[in-house]
This record gives structure tokens, C-alpha cells and sequence, in this order.
């Protein structure tokens, strides 16, 4: 009888990690910032059936990049979950962390089971607030494990070079309008440095608006509506904040 060919823990669960990575790193990358009013989320996503940033309930929204199918299933199973405790204890009970758990779990048990490949997908669940200092955001990579992150956070793609753009320019207090430039601006970076440019098109943008007097505060933003806002965050000079009060305000409209 042979021999079965051997290899070390340390060493699978490094081919493992391996493959998701780079699995992950194939899909376009998702950006989400806080601004003033909430938290709004941007992907590079010219798809208006298959969708990157969808809503979980209230005040909690989720956005993925990898295989679709597979953080669709994650999706639909935090809805089931975020519905199931809600009805069963209160509305306020069902938090981001909580749901960041409940991910964590299964993309931590999928990832160490020799007994199927790990799933090629990075998670963010984030949830606003009464108050900036409420929002919530929490990153789980493929492995199951939970990142606490503050002010912005990207995954996909070219992540890191992202990430390092946003965490030099982002700043507390933004307006949406400045949120979604910056957002867009660091989309658009290329690794060799190059910059390309991002139309409304090409963009899936939603938000957590804690002003929305609705119960739900996640609303998507598109057509005319994200148009004009690209347009008043290209601006510069002193309008700009003034011309933001005035379109930000129809976000909270159905």
C-alpha cells in the first residue's frame, strides 16, 4: 500500500489562504467611508442586477467582493439571521457586530475544513449610528477573522495601495459629496499609478444615512441623483459644502 503524500498544517493552511487571496484579489475592489451623516459605500461595479453593497436591515448594510455566489449566500444568510433575532427579541438587538460574528464563524469553519476549498470572498458589515462616533464598521477577510475599522476601509483588488490613499486624505466631518470624490479618486488609481476615469455608470454607490426619519436608513444612490453629486464633489472653492446641504438632503426621500 503507498505511502499517502503528507503535508505539514502550517503548510496547507498557507496554500489555503494562498488561493482565496488570490481569488479575492481578482474581483474590482469596494471602498466605504464615514462622512457627517453616515456611511456611505462605493464599488466599481457596471452591473445594476448583481450587486456589491446591498442592505441587511435598519441600520446595518454589507458590502463583498469575490465569487458572487458565494457571498450572496453570506448575504441572504445574515438577512435570515438579522429577521430571525429581531422578531424573536427587538429590532435593537440586531447589531453589525453581532452579525460580524455570525460571519466570522462560518468563514472561519469553511476555512480550516479540509473538506472543501475556502471561500474566495472579503466582508464588510457596517452600521450607523445616533452619532459619528456610533458607526460601526468591521472587515472579515477569507479566514473568518474580524477587523475593527475606523473612517475608511477598501477590499479587493489593489486593497493596500487603497487603503494607503484613503487613510492620507480621508477626515472626519466630510460631506457626502467630499466622501464620494475621495472614494471615486481612489477607485480609479491603477497599480502603476495611473488614473482612469469612473462615470456614474460604472459606479455602485450606497449609503447608511442616520438623518433618514425612516426606520431603514439604507438608501442607494443613483442616476441624475449620483450624477449630480460626482459633479458637486469635482467642484472646488467654498460652494461646494453649501450646494452638498442641498443635494444630501434628498437622500433621505424615498
Amino acid at each position: 500500500m503507498s505511502t499517502p503524500f503528507y503535508v505539514s498544517p502550517q503548510q496547507a493552511m498557507a496554500d489555503r489562504a494562498e488561493y482565496a487571496r488570490k481569488g479575492i484579489a481578482r474581483g474590482r475592489s469596494v471602498v466605504v467611508l464615514q462622512y457627517n451623516d453616515g456611511v456611505v459605500f462605493v464599488a466599481e461595479n457596471p452591473s445594476r442586477a448583481l450587486h456589491k453593497v446591498s442592505e441587511i436591515y435598519d441600520r446595518i448594510a454589507f458590502a463583498a467582493v469575490g465569487k458572487y455566489n458565494e457571498f450572496e449566500n453570506l448575504r441572504i444568510g445574515g438577512v435570515r439571521y438579522a429577521d430571525l433575532r429581531g422578531y424573536t427579541y427587538d429590532r435593537d438587538d440586531v447589531t453589525a457586530r453581532g452579525l460580524a460574528n455570525v460571519y466570522a464563524q462560518t468563514l472561519g469553519t469553511i476555512f480550516s475544513s479540509a473538506g472543501e476549498k475556502p471561500y474566495e470572498v472579503e466582508l464588510i458589515v457596517a452600521e450607523v449610528g445616533a452619532a459619528p462616533e456610533d458607526d460601526q464598521i468591521y472587515r472579515l477577510p477569507h479566514d473568518g477573522s474580524i477587523v475593527d475599522e475606523h473612517g475608511s476601509v477598501a477590499v479587493g483588488g489593489n486593497a493596500d495601495q487603497i487603503s494607503s490613499y484613503l487613510d492620507q486624505r480621508h477626515r472626519d466631518g466630510m460631506t457626502l459629496a467630499e466622501a464620494l470624490k475621495l472614494a471615486v479618486e481612489s477607485l480609479a488609481r491603477d497599480t502603476n499609478g495611473s488614473e482612469r476615469t469612473l462615470t456614474a455608470e460604472q459606479l455602485e454607490v450606497a449609503v447608511l444615512d442616520r438623518r433618514r426619519p425612516q426606520q431603514r436608513k439604507f438608501k442607494r444612490l443613483l442616476g441624475r441623483q449620483l450624477s449630480r453629486l460626482l459633479e458637486e464633489g469635482s467642484g472646488s472653492g467654498p460652494d461646494a459644502g453649501s450646494s452638498e446641504s442641498a443635494g444630501s438632503s434628498e437622500i433621505t426621500e424615498d
